[in-house]
C-alpha cells in the first residue's frame, strides 16, 4: 500500500503545513479522498468554538472497519495484522493476517447482534491486551455500535462510575489477565461493579486465564459458545453498518479536575482520516514494517496507534500482553529481536525503568532491525532522550518525541522519523493542520521565539474530541471557555529560538502519572473516602521513574499510633475506588494544609514543599493559619 500523502522532506513538510494552514478544507479533503466512502462529503469543515461545534466531512458516510479490513484484502489479505505476545514468553504468540482478522471481526459483530448489540448501543470493554480486544473494538465499530474501553488496572468502582455514564448495556470482559507476576481478576471485578449498573443486560466473557468466575443465567455468557452458535450459522459475513461522518465512534473516559472522569468523544471520519495521517507520517511508515506500540488499548494512544492508524494503513501492528520488566528487563529488547521490529513506541516511563537495570538486559540483543523510536504521554527528559537513541537507536535511529492528548484523537507536535531536525526534550513543530497559539494567562497571544505561554490550538483538525458524553457543556468549560475562541490544551509551553515547541506540563490540576491523567480532585475523593480521614490535598512532584508522583498530605480525625498502616489503609482505598495507578507515592499526616481566607487549598504551596523547594513560598501573608506551613516543611517526608 502507497501513501501518496506522505511527506518525504523537510521542504515537503513546510509546504504542507503551509498548505494547510491558507486552505485547511482543500487540504483535508486532498487527504481523505484516499479513503473508502460509501458517499463523498457534502462539506469539508463547519466549526465554531463558542459553543462548541464541529463536523468534518458532513454528510459522507463511511465504515471505519471497511477502511481497516475489507479494502485491505485483496492485496494484503496474507499480511501480518496483529503480532500477539503473551504475557508468559514461554507461551506461543499469533498472528494474525488482514484476512483472518476480517473473518474475526465479522464473527464478533455477529456475536454482538445475536445478544442484542444494535447501531448507537453503548458497549463496554474491559479487557486484558489480548487480540480479542482489538476484534471486540472493531466489531463493535463494524455494526455502529460505541465503544467505551475501560483500562484493565481501574477498579469497580471506576467502571461502575464510567458504565452508568454511558448508560452502557452489554460489557465484554475476560475471565481475568495476565500482567507480569499478576493474575488480574476481571470477571470479578466486573461483578462488583455491575451491582450499581441496571443498564447493563448481557455480559460477554472470554477465557484467558481459566480463573473460576460466577456467570449468571440470563446475563452471563462465554464468548466461545456464542461463537459457535455463529459458527453453526455457516460463519456468515456480517455487513459494515453505514455510518455517517459525524457518528460517534467511542468514548474513552479522562481524568478532570473535578472528581468525576469525563467521556471524550470521538467520530467517525475525522478521526479515521487524521490517526492514520499522523501515524503514516509519523512514524513514516513504509509497507510491512513491523510496528511495536506498547501502550495498552485502554488508553487513546492505543486506540489511535495499535488499532485505528495502523490498520487504517495496512500495516503490521504487534500487541504485548505483559509488562517491559517481565520475567525480566530484556522482555522488550527480546520482542524486538524475536519479531524484527522496525519502529517501537513507548512511553519515557517506561524508558526510565529500564534505564535504571543498566545495560545487561540491552546487551547481546540483536535490535538491528530498529529503523525508528518513539515516545508518548510526556515530554521525554534529556537523560532518557540520549539512552533511548544510544543503547536502543544505536545512535542511528530517530526518536519521534510526540505531544497530544486523549481529547486531541491524535498526534499534534512532533518531529517527522527522520526529517525534521531531533532536539531532545522538545516535541519540535506542529504538524499540517495543527495552528497551536501561545498566550498569556490573559488570553493575549505572546508572539515571537524564545517565549513561553499556555498552549492553544486556534483551528479545528479532524481527530478532536466533538462533546463530552452526556455533558456538552463540560466540554465547552473545559476545552473552550478559559480563553475566547481557542481550544486549551491544559499544558505549558516554550517556544525556542528555532521555533520548536517544548511541553512544560499541565497548568490545571490533572497530575501526569507514568503518561496517565489523574486528576488531582479524583485522588482526594478517594483519600476521603477513609474512615479516619477529614481532609487531603494531592500535588505532584517529580519522580525519578514515573515522570511525576503522587504526594497526599493528609489530614486525620485523630492521631494514629500506627502511621504505616494508617498509611496502607488509604493506600487500599485509592486502589479500591480508582485502581493502583493512582496510589500516593507519599503520604504525609499533617495538621492543616494551606488555605486562603475563602477556604481555597493553595497546593501552590504544598507543591513546593513536596518537590524540595520549601525556600521559596513567596507570600504566605494572607494564608487564613500561615503557622501550618511551617508544620508541613518540618514533617515532608
Amino acid at each position: 500500500m502507497s501513501y501518496p500523502y506522505q511527506i518525504r522532506s523537510i521542504e515537503e513538510y513546510q509546504q504542507a503545513w503551509r498548505d494547510s494552514v491558507t486552505d485547511p478544507e482543500g487540504f483535508w479533503a486532498n487527504i481523505a479522498d484516499h479513503f473508502y466512502w460509501r458517499k463523498k462529503w457534502d462539506k469539508v469543515l463547519d466549526w465554531n468554538f463558542r459553543d462548541p461545534e464541529i463536523k468534518w466531512f458532513q454528510g459522507a458516510k463511511l465504515n471505519i472497519t471497511e477502511n481497516c479490513l475489507d479494502r485491505h484484502l485483496g492485496t494484503l489479505g496474507n499480511q501480518p495484522a496483529i503480532i500477539w505476545e503473551p504475557n508468559d514468553p514461554e507461551e506461543h504468540h499469533r498472528v494474525i493476517t488482514y484476512r483472518d482478522l476480517y473473518n474475526k471481526v465479522c464473527q464478533f459483530a455477529n456475536v454482538l447482534k445475536n445478544n442484542g448489540v444494535k447501531k448507537g448501543d453503548r458497549v463496554c470493554i474491559y479487557m486484558g491486551m489480548i487480540p480479542e480486544l482489538a476484534i471486540a473494538v472493531l466489531a463493535c465499530a463494524r455494526i455502529g455500535a460505541i465503544h467505551s474501553v475501560v483500562f484493565g488496572g481501574f477498579s469497580a468502582q471506576s467502571i461502575a462510575d464510567r458504565i452508568q455514564d454511558a448508560q452502557c448495556n452489554v460489557v465484554i470482559t475476560c475471565d481475568g489477565a495476565f500482567r507480569g507476576a499478576k493474575d488480574i481478576p476481571l470477571k470479578s471485578v466486573i461483578d462488583d461493579a455491575l451491582m450499581a449498573c441496571p443498564s447493563v443486560k448481557r455480559v460477554i466473557v472470554c477465557t484467558r486465564t481459566r480463573t473460576p468466575v460466577s456467570m449468571l443465567k440470563g446475563r452471563d455468557v462465554w464468548w466461545e459458545d456464542e461463537i459457535k452458535k455463529v459458527e453453526t450459522m455457516g460463519n456468515p459475513a456480517c455487513p459494515a453498518e453505514e455510518m455517517d461522518a459525524e457518528d460517534m465512534l467511542f468514548i474513552l473516559y479522562t481524568s478532570g479536575s473535578t472528581g468525576k472522569p469525563k467521556g471524550v468523544v470521538h467520530t467517525c471520519g475525522g478521526y479515521m482520516v487524521y490517526s492514520n495521517y499522523t501515524f503514516v507520517n509519523t512514524f513514516q511508515y513504509q509497507p510491512r514494517e513491523v510496528y511495536f506500540c506498547t501502550a495498552d488499548i485502554g488508553w487513546i494512544t492505543g486506540h489511535s496507534y495499535i488499532v485505528y492508524g495502523p490498520l487504517s494503513a495496512g500495516a503490521t501492528t504487534l500487541m504485548f500482553e505483559g509488562v517491559p520488566t517481565y520475567p525480566d528487563a530484556g522482555r522488550f529488547w527480546d520482542i524486538v529481536d524475536k519479531f524484527r521490529v522496525n519502529i517501537l513506541y513507548t512511553a519515557p516511563t517506561a524508558i526510565r525503568s529500564l534505564m535504571s537495570f543498566g545495560l545487561g538486559p540491552v546487551n547481546h540483543k540483536d535490535l538491528s532491525s530498529i529503523t525508528k523510536l518513539g515516545s508518548v504521554g510526556e515530554p521525554i527528559n534529556e537523560e532518557a532522550w540520549h539512552w533511548f537513541k544510544d543503547h536502543i537507536g544505536k545512535g542511528k535511529a530517530p526518536i519521534v518525541d510526540t505531544w497530544w492528548q486523549t481529547e486531541t484523537g491524535g498526534i499534534m507536535i512532533t518531529p517527522i522519523a527522520g526529517i525534521t531536525p531531533e532536539k531532545p526534550g522538545f516535541a519540535t513543530l506542529p504538524l499540517p493542520g495543527i495552528q497551536p497559539i501561545l498566550v498569556d494567562e490573559n488570553g493575549k497571544e505572546v508572539e515571537g521565539n524564545g517565549v513561553n505561554g499556555n498552549l492553544c490550538i486556534k483551528f479545528p483538525w479532524p481527530g478532536m474530541l466533538r462533546t463530552t458524553y452526556g455533558d456538552h457543556e463540560r466540554c465547552r468549560k473545559t476545552y473552550f471557555s478559559t480563553y475566547d475562541n481557542l481550544y486549551f490544551t491544559g499544558d505549558g509551553c516554550t517556544r525556542d529560538e528555532d521555533g520548536y515547541y517544548r511541553i512544560t506540563g499541565r497548568v490545571d490540576d490533572v497530575l501526569n502519572v507514568s503518561g496517565h491523567r489523574i486528576g488531582t480532585a479524583e485522588v482526594e475523593n478517594a483519600i476521603n473516602m477513609h474512615h479516619g480521614v477529614v481532609e487531603s490535598a494531592v500535588v505532584g512532584y517529580p519522580h525519578d521513574i514515573k515522570g511525576q508522583g503522587i504526594y497526599a498530605f493528609v489530614i486525620l480525625e485523630k492521631q494514629t499510633h500506627d502511621q504505616e498502616l494508617t498509611r496502607k489503609d488509604i493506600l487500599q482505598t485509592v486502589s479500591r475506588i480508582i485502581g493502583p495507578i493512582a496510589k500516593p507515592d507519599k503520604i504525609q499526616f499533617v495538621s492543616g494544609v494551606p488555605k486562603t481566607r475563602s477556604g481555597k487549598i493553595m497546593r501552590r504551596i504544598l507543591r513546593k514543599i513536596a518537590e524540595g523547594d520549601a525556600e521559596n513560598l513567596g507570600d504566605t501573608s494572607t494564608l487564613l493559619d500561615p503557622g501550618v506551613v511551617d508544620d508541613i516543611k518540618q514533617g515532608r517526608l
